[in-house]
């Protein structure tokens, strides 16, 4: 689904990201850890489109993606939700889902007149779709209060639930695990399962490793903006390079 060949980012004089190759399966649940400063943030960044590659090459179900700006890779399939997520906090929570598909009808101002019907029609269609998300997300009874009213957790799930509107192939998460308590989270784990048994790929940044190494395989690890090593759970929590990197030399 998704294969990295050499990947390097720089920012000046410093490199963030060093020549990182490795692949992901269609169909898996993939982790990606390392300490802070590891390269992962910008990694992500770079997949999704936010940033170019100093070099190397990113392919995303047999197409090349690295030089595409990021609406272009999202409309490839390959979406990803964000560690702090900013929701238009005066909409609703419906409305917030129902922005993200693109090209819709009424974007273009003359067709509210000429082509109302079409408008309303797809409207219609694109609200549904959105309480149908809100309701597999555990939201609905949400769905007309503002954004900005959501807790940390909610508004994780309502990234979860933006990119679902998008009809992905593939969803890169940056920490849907971070501040948020333990019954959301697993709730939020739960959903990334189904959706997983439902065919979509998932790739998958966080610092709580009970979810990583319950939830993931493989686990990717990164140190210093290098892949260290990729395995199983198991390989990588006794794997002394990731013990000396990762976790300070202090048993897994």
């Amino acid at each position: 689904m998704l294969a990295l060949r050499n990947v390097t980012k720089d920012f000046g004089g410093l490199r963030a990201v060093d020549g990182v190759s490795f692949t992901i399966a269609r169909g898996t649940i993939s982790g990606l850890i390392g300490p802070n400063g590891a390269g992962k943030s910008t990694l992500f960044n770079v997949l999704a489109g936010a940033i170019r590659p100093t070099s190397g090459q990113v392919i995303f179900d047999g197409e090349r993606i690295d030089q595409l700006p990021n609406y272009r890779v999202s409309s490839k399939g390959l979406m990803r939700t964000f560690q702090i997520p900013r929701p238009f906090g005066g909409m609703t929570v419906l409305e917030n889902l129902m922005l993200v598909p693109g090209g819709q009808t009424g974007e273009r101002f003359w067709n509210t007149w000429v082509r109302g019907a079409a408008v309303r029609a797809e409207e219609r269609r694109i609200r549904d779709k959105a309480r149908d998300i809100l309701e597999f997300i555990g939201l609905i009874r949400l769905a007309d209060e503002p954004a900005r009213i959501l807790s940390g957790g909610q508004l994780k799930l309502v990234e979860i639930g933006r990119a679902l509107m998008a009809d992905p192939k593939m969803v890169l998460l940056d920490e849907p695990g971070a501040g948020v308590n333990p019954t959301l989270l697993g709730q939020i784990i739960e959903r990334i399962v189904t959706l997983n048994q439902r065919g979509i790929t998932f790739l998958i940044i966080e610092h709580n490793m009970d979810l990583i190494m319950n939830l993931c395989r493989p686990v990717i690890v990164m140190a210093a903006g290098k892949l260290l090593m990729e395995g199983e759970p198991r390989d990588v929590q006794t794997d002394p390079r990731v013990l000396d990197a990762y976790l300070g030399g202090m048993p897994a």
